[in-house]
């Protein structure tokens, strides 16, 4: 079945989306507004794009009520934020941020999650976060009333000591960490249950072509 977006309510786009692109990673974003109010809350539409410059994407939707929610205008009006990852121990404290609390409220304290201090950037870290990333806002584009992406440049990353194997070279033990993804509607994902595949070069893949293929290859004007 063909489904035309343009034609489709947005609450139907919503749930195609987020039942089809699956496991989404958990931005547990932290910010806090210019008066210095603090804010908690997860986004799943989020992602890495890539190390030079190190950058992520959040996609900022619009408040139940309509308008910006407290995380969007906080990056907009500071261009500070933290985006915390999401072990499954913390899951149930990642829900209570979730809540749909008035602007101003503090989820950090809802959920009884401790901060810790950022480096570069105001906004705190959660402590008990495994993965932290400091970033700035490298650029915000609006994609509709009260919907934004907005493009982050890490500044630092903080990983907690147990996970980190080799910090000259970058090893992090990914297992480890524990964390869990979004699926769709109340669902969540572990991402214990995981394959290696190695990726295949176009030498190997000459290589293992048959004398016959590879002749007939060979052979071509």
């Amino acid at each position: 079945m063909r489904f035309d977006l343009d034609a489709i309510a947005p609450d139907i786009v919503y749930k195609l989306l987020v039942a089809t692109v699956v496991p989404r990673p958990i931005a547990w974003v932290t910010t806090q507004s210019a008066a210095g109010v603090l804010n908690a809350a997860p986004y799943s539409f989020f992602n890495v794009m890539g190390p030079s410059p190190p950058t992520l994407v959040l996609g900022l939707m619009a408040h139940a009520q309509g308008g910006f929610k407290d995380t969007a205008r906080n990056i907009v009006e500071t261009g500070q934020f933290v985006v915390n990852l999401v072990p499954e121990a913390l899951a149930p404290a990642m829900n209570v941020t979730a809540v749909d609390a008035p602007g101003g409220v503090n989820e950090l304290d809802l959920a009884g999650l401790a901060p810790a201090p950022s480096t570069h950037v105001r906004p705190p870290r959660i402590a008990a976060s495994p993965v932290s990333f400091e970033c700035v806002n490298h650029a915000t584009v609006v994609t509709g009333p009260h919907q934004s992406i907005v493009i982050g440049r890490i500044l630092a990353v903080h990983v907690a000591d147990a996970h980190v194997q080799d910090a000259e070279r970058g090893y992090i033990d990914t297992r480890s960490l524990d964390l869990v993804a979004r699926t769709a509607g109340s669902g969540y994902a572990r991402t214990r249950d995981t394959f290696d595949l190695v990726r295949p070069t176009w030498s190997d893949w000459q290589k293992r072509q048959s004398p016959t293929e590879s002749v007939k290859q060979g052979d071509r004007p």
